[in-house]
Parts: C-alpha cells; sequence; structure tokens
C-alpha cells in the first residue's frame, strides 16, 4: 500500500551510512544497494522540501558499556577515522543534517530531537544499516518521543536476511508502518 507522505513535516533520517560499516556482510540487501536506494530517496525528499538526516557513529569514541559481546575485542585500537566517514555515494549534500553519535540509537546523546521539532517533523521515515541495530534503537526512541514512524524495508539491511524478516515482521509494525523505497512518497 502506497503512503503519501507531508515533505513540511517529514523527515528522512538514513543511519549509519559510512565506510566502516557499509561494506559488511548484509542481508537481506547489500551494502550498495541499501546505499543507493538511501541515495535515491533522499534526492526525492530533498527536492520536495522534506528535511534530510545522515547519521553516522563515531566508531573510535563509542560509549564503552559492560557487555558479553564487544564489537571490539578489550584492548583494541580504535578503528581509523576514516571508518567513521559517510561514504559519498550516500549522496549527503549541503542543507542535509549530519548527527554524530556514540552508541547505536541516533536520539541519545545529540540534537536530533530538538532538529526535528525545531522544523515541526512529526513522521520520520528511516532506512540505513543495521535494521536490528542502529534503525530499530532509533525508531525505538523516535516512537517513545511521539514521531509517528515509516520503515523503508527495501532500504535497510543487517548481518542476516532472518534478523531483518524478524523486524520487519514482528518488531517494526507495532511500531509503525513498513513499507518499500517505492511505497514511500512526497505530496505537495
Amino acid at each position: 500500500m502506497n503512503l503519501q507522505l507531508d515533505p513540511k513535516t517529514t523527515a528522512l533520517i538514513l543511519i549509519d551510512l559510512q565506510r566502516g560499516i557499509v561494506g559488511r556482510q548484509l542481508a537481506p540487501h547489500s551494502g550498495a544497494e541499501v546505499v543507493k536506494r538511501c541515495a535515491h530517496m533522499a534526492d526525492t525528499f530533498r527536492k520536495q522540501g522534506a528535511m534530510v538526516v545522515y547519521v553516522r557513529v563515531d566508531l573510535s569514541n563509542m560509549l564503552k558499556l559492560p557487555v558479553d559481546s564487544p564489537s571490539m575485542p578489550p584492548g583494541a585500537p580504535p578503528p581509523p577515522a576514516s571508518m567513521s566517514e559517510l561514504i559519498p555515494e550516500a549522496g549527503m549534500v549541503a542543507g542535509d543534517v549530519q548527527i554524530i553519535k556514540r552508541q547505536w540509537g541516533a536520539f541519545f546523546g545529540t540534537d536530533l530531537e530538538a532538529q526535528l521539532r525545531s522544523r515541526g517533523i512529526q513522521t520520520v521515515a528511516i532506512g540505513g544499516i543495521a535494521t536490528n541495530f542502529g534503525v530499530e534503537s532509533t525508531a525505538r526512541a523516535a516512537a517513545g518521543l511521539g514521531f509517528a514512524v515509516v520503515f523503508v524495508e527495501d532500504a535497510m539491511s543487517t548481518v542476516s536476511a532472518d534478523a531483518h524478516r524478524f523486524a520487519m515482521e514482528t518488531i517494526f509494525p507495532r511500531l509503525g508502518r513498513v513499507r518499500t523505497a517505492e511505497q514511500v512518497g512526497l505530496s505537495n
């Protein structure tokens, strides 16, 4: 089912389209496919006057939490700063908002909520990598803050097709609306 969004009150939020993440083995969509769809959507949203937000994680300055399965082995050197850079193919341009985070979700410790509220945003469409990590964490926070959430299924991917499918079929329909990039349109 197609979905018409108001560009004045909608923002596109793209998660972690950066060197250290896009090149990983992903499913069900490759990193290149996700980036291509996200860049196309960003261009479309921008042309309609909608807000476009690129979120990236600072991999060398992640919050250090006591966890059973750390992202980096204890004592390992931080990744080079280049791994935290957005890839050019993601399509960020002047006028887009960039949010730098230190953990999975894009709201905690950033000014993302203030940026959205100051522009009268009511709906966020989300894509990026990884479906059940950065995308889901950001979406849960967005829904908790009262934003309507649209998940762009073919503009996100994760470490396994099963994990992606579980999020799409079980979690995301309870947080918002799940659509393909083709089904997400903006109306004037």
